[in-house]
């Protein structure tokens, strides 16, 4: 006792005092009340019938007028076949135009073959994630032919295209971190900042000059606080062929801002891989430009390969990373093998027919030549776009008005065997709500007697409906 009344004295002062504040905060937790009981008064029960005959509960979603476009829209699809050159549309054979079926392998027989024998050898798959039971043969051929055909190290593979990019960005950029995209960015690259959360800047849609002045006002703030700025990353995120415009994004410019102010580039690819380039890479080799100068190249496998999903290609140790951090990759089931086996297959026809990509080409420079000109209509995307927008020439000052016109103009061509659809978006969650437009698709299974007679129907739509 002595002993410790000794260590006691020669303890140091504020060790004495914390102990002390100690013992009177758990005598206070020992004395004090946790709540006060509030003061409450019975009701009579005709008191709590009343009460219940006036609540009314909330709506599980907000109303939705009869009127509403989504519910009174007349085109019905009713395949007997896959929606590829020619789709019945309510009894009738219609030329498709509203397809991404862009290298017409749908239908093809090979495609088909190919997944039917993987069905046969597999089944339809297990329904786990990649990580624990979900990993096929099929699905690591798959992987290693698109990092052969992008000509990159390494590729990953999802199960879903639109989660494939809003995957992939939040497994790199964070909370802190600064993303510069282009306004006309699609929704799927949006969901995948929302859910990084990192700090967004928009820049007008191709404007180099507009996001080189973001990228410099970025630079001056770092200077003020380099500590900061040393753990932020930055990325530059595009479409190389946007799927709202239409138009090919000015990548070499971007590269060369890329490496003056040392930022990393995201590219998604959906709707130019197999469209763009030589041999269907994409805006990379369109440009000839080093695959190696970008950071991340994401695509879906819905379009051009006429299967499901998506894929990520770049160095192997990017790549890597999804592999723990891909939402889509770890916690989705994986994709069905019989959908690889069909995308390995359209990956045999793409390289064994190199020329289809030039006949694409060919067809959509036709089509945007006999789009021009229209009364009341402008054409937006590249030549070599296939995948073009035709929007009012002049607004009528209602986004109502202006979809109800294009409405009609879609109908009057379907009552003519052209199978148009409207461009439609989620008017309240996209950052940047394009204009109302009508979605005209070239394949190449589409001949130039069919391309002339849309261009012609359109036109003829246009003359009928806008004057």
């Amino acid at each position: 006792t002595d002993v410790h009344f000794v260590y006691w004295m020669l303890a140091p002062a504020y060790h004495l005092i914390l102990e002390g504040i100690l013992i009177l905060w758990i005598i206070r937790l020992l004395f004090s009340k946790t709540y006060k009981l509030q003061e409450r008064s019975d009701l009579t029960p005709k008191e709590k019938e009343e009460l219940i005959e006036e609540w009314q509960p909330e709506p599980l979603v907000p109303p939705v007028s009869k009127d509403h476009p989504a519910l009174n829209y007349t085109l019905f699809l009713y395949f007997c076949s896959p929606p590829s050159h020619k789709i019945i549309v309510n009894g009738k054979e219609c030329i498709n135009f509203a397809s991404f079926n862009f290298l017409g392998l749908l239908d093809n027989e090979r495609v088909k073959n190919a997944a039917q024998a993987s069905l046969r050898k597999y089944g339809v798959g297990t329904c786990g994630p990649r990580g624990f039971y979900g990993t096929f043969d099929v699905h690591l051929e798959l992987e290693d032919r698109l990092a052969k055909f992008m000509r990159t190290e390494e590729s990953i593979i999802y199960s879903y295209g639109f989660a494939t990019i809003a995957s992939a960005i939040p497994a790199y950029s964070k909370r802190g971190d600064i993303v510069f995209v282009d306004e006309a960015a699609c929704f799927a690259i949006q969901k995948g900042l929302q859910a990084s959360r990192s700090n967004i800047k928009l820049f007008k849609h191709n404007d180099v000059a507009d996001l080189e002045q973001l990228l410099k006002e970025q630079e001056i703030e770092d200077q003020k606080n380099p500590r900061k700025a040393r753990v932020t990353r930055r990325f530059i995120l595009v479409e190389g062929l946007y799927m709202n415009t239409g138009d090919i994004c000015p990548l070499p410019e971007l590269i060369k801002l890329k490496y003056k102010y040392k930022v990393r580039i995201f590219l998604e690819e959906s709707l130019s891989f197999g469209v763009l380039g030589e041999y269907g890479r994409g805006v990379t080799e369109h440009f000839g430009v080093n695959v190696d100068d970008i950071d991340l190249i994401s695509a879906n496998m819905e379009n051009s390969l006429a299967s499901i999903g998506g894929f990520c290609c770049g160095r192997s140790f990017v790549i890597d990373h999804q592999r723990l951090s891909g939402q889509g990759y770890c916690f989705s089931a994986s994709l069905p093998p019989l959908l690889a086996a069909a995308a390995i297959e359209a990956l045999n026809i793409m390289e064994e027919n190199p020329d289809i990509f030039q006949i694409l080409r060919e067809k959509c420079k036709r089509i945007h030549k006999a789009l021009q000109r229209i009364p009341g209509l402008i054409v937006v995307g590249d030549l070599f776009s296939p995948a073009l927008h035709l929007q009012l020439e002049e607004t009528s000052g209602s986004r109502e008005n202006d979809m109800k016109l294009l409405k009609r103009i879609v109908d009057y061509c379907m009552n003519r065997s052209i199978a148009l659809t409207q461009a439609r978006y989620l008017e309240k969650e996209e950052k940047c709500l394009p204009p109302p437009s009508i979605r005209v698709v070239v394949t190449v299974e589409q001949t130039e007697e069919e391309l002339d007679k849309a261009a012609s129907i359109i036109r003829e739509a246009a003359q009928s409906i806008l004057n």
